[in-house]
C-alpha cells in the first residue's frame, strides 16, 4: 500500500521513482538460510533510500540468534552505519480518545525520541551464552559507548530540539552505570555549543514513569540503543496505537531505512486487520528526510488526516461512532484522499 501511495503522489507532483525490492527478515531465511544476505544490503547501499516493512514471526522465533530475523535488521543497521534513529510520538487530534490515558494527560503530546542505534548493549562485546567453570551457563551481553558515539547521537539530539520547541531531554541510568555517566558527561559538555537549547537529565526509570504521568514535559528525548528501544514503544502508545507511528533510521551519509514502530503482528497475518497507516506515515518520512521532497510528504501527511477526519478506523484506533475498516479498503480510502485537489 505504502508503494502505490508513492506511484500516486509521484504522478501529481511529477516525481519518478524507481522500487527495488530485497530480500531480509523471515523470507530472507525461508529463500536463503541468512536473516540478511550480502546482495541485499549492498543492494541497499546503491539506493537513494530503504522503505522497510515488518521482519519477524513465530515461525523464525526458535532459530539460532544469529538466524533470526531481528539478527538482519540489527545488520542492515550496522551495515549502512544509521545510529541515528528518530521516532515521533505524536497524538493526533482524531485519536485523542483512543489513548489508554486520560484525554487531558495526552491532549496534545508531540514527542520526538532521538535513539542511538548501533552501539550500547545491542552490540557491545563480549556477548554471548558461556559455560563456567563449575558447567553452569552465563549470559553475557556489554553496554559500552565510546564518546564520539555519543557526541554523534547527542549532536542529532540537539539539532533535532532546535527544530522543534527547543528543548531536549538525555536519558540514562547515570546513578548506577559508569556508561552512562560517561553519556551524561558528554551530553552535558555538548550542551555548551548549543546555548539556545534547554537540555535536562532523567534516569531512564524516572523517564519512563514521566512519559505516563505527564507526558506533555517532554519535547525531544536522547538516550542509548536499550533505553530507546523500551521508552520510544511506551511513547508510542500514548497516541493510542502504535500502527500509527513511523520511523527514521538515518547515518551521516548514505541511504537512511524508513520503517513503521510496530512488529508484524503475525496473529492477525493475512486478515486484513493490520493499520496501514504507519508504514504509509514512513513513506512520508522517507520523502522528507531520505529523499528531500517535502511537498509530497505533506500530501501524503494530509491525505491520512482527510481519512481520519472522514471518520474511518482500523480496529486498533477505533471508537464507537467510527466506520471499521480493513487494512486494503483503509488503503483504497487513502488513494481517494490523496487525489483529492486539495488532499
Amino acid at each position: 500500500m505504502a508503494v502505490d501511495v508513492l506511484k500516486a503522489v509521484g504522478q501529481q507532483l511529477e516525481i519518478t521513482f524507481d522500487f527495488q525490492e530485497a530480500l531480509i527478515g523471515g523470507v530472507a531465511i525461508d529463500a536463503t538460510e541468512e536473516p540478511l544476505p550480502a546482495a541485499s544490503l549492498e543492494q541497499c547501499r546503491q539506493s537513494d533510500a530503504v522503505l522497510l516493512a515488518a521482519i519477524g514471526g513465530y515461525k523464525w522465533d526458535n532459530l539460532p540468534r544469529h538466524q533470526r530475523p531481528e539478527t538482519g535488521l540489527l545488520a542492515l543497521r550496522a551495515g549502512l552505519g544509521l545510529f541515528a534513529n528518530l521516532r515521533p510520538a505524536t497524538i493526533l487530534p482524531h485519536l485523542v480518545d483512543a489513548s489508554s490515558l486520560k484525554r487531558e494527560v495526552v491532549e496534545g503530546v508531540d514527542i520526538m525520541v532521538v535513539r542511538e542505534l548501533t552501539g550500547g548493549v545491542y552490540f557491545g562485546q563480549p556477548k554471548g551464552i558461556f559455560e563456567t567453570e563449575t558447567g553452569e551457563k552465563r549470559g553475557v551481553n556489554t553496554m559500552a559507548y565510546t564518546e564520539s558515539e555519543i557526541d554523534r547521537i547527542g549532536r542529532v539530539g540537539f539539532e533535532t530540539a532546535k527544530k522543534r520547541g527547543g528543548k531536549l531531554c538525555s536519558v540514562d541510568k547515570a546513578n548506577v552505570l559508569d556508561v552512562s555517566q560517561l553519556w551524561r558527561d558528554r551530553i552535558t559538555q555538548l550542551a555548551d555549543q548549543y546555548p539556545e537549547i534547554e537540555l535536562s537529565h532523567l534516569y531512564v526509570d524516572n523517564a519512563a514513569m514521566q512519559l505516563v504521568r505527564w507526558p506533555k514535559q517532554f519535547d525531544t528525548i536522547v538516550t542509548g540503543n536499550l533505553f530507546g528501544d523500551i521508552l520510544s514503544d511506551a511513547a508510542a502508545m500514548l497516541t493510542g496505537s502504535i500502527g500509527m507511528l513511523p520511523s527514521a533510521s538515518l547515518g551521516e551519509s548514505g541511504p537512511g531505512v524508513f520503517e513503521p514502530v510496530h512488529g508484524s503482528a503475525p496473529d492477525i497475518a493475512g486478515q486484513d486487520k493490520a493499520n496501514p497507516l504507519a508504514q504509509v506515515l514512513s513513506a512520508a518520512m522517507m520523502l522528507r528526510y531520505g529523499l528531500d521532497q517535502p511537498s509530497a510528504a505533506d500530501k501524503i501527511e494530509q491525505a491520512v488526516l482527510k481519512v481520519l477526519d472522514w471518520g474511518y478506523r482500523t480496529g486498533d484506533i477505533g471508537s464507537e461512532g467510527m466506520k471499521l475498516v480493513g487494512c486494503r479498503e483503509m488503503g483504497e480510502i487513502l488513494l481517494k484522499a490523496l487525489a483529492e485537489p486539495d488532499a
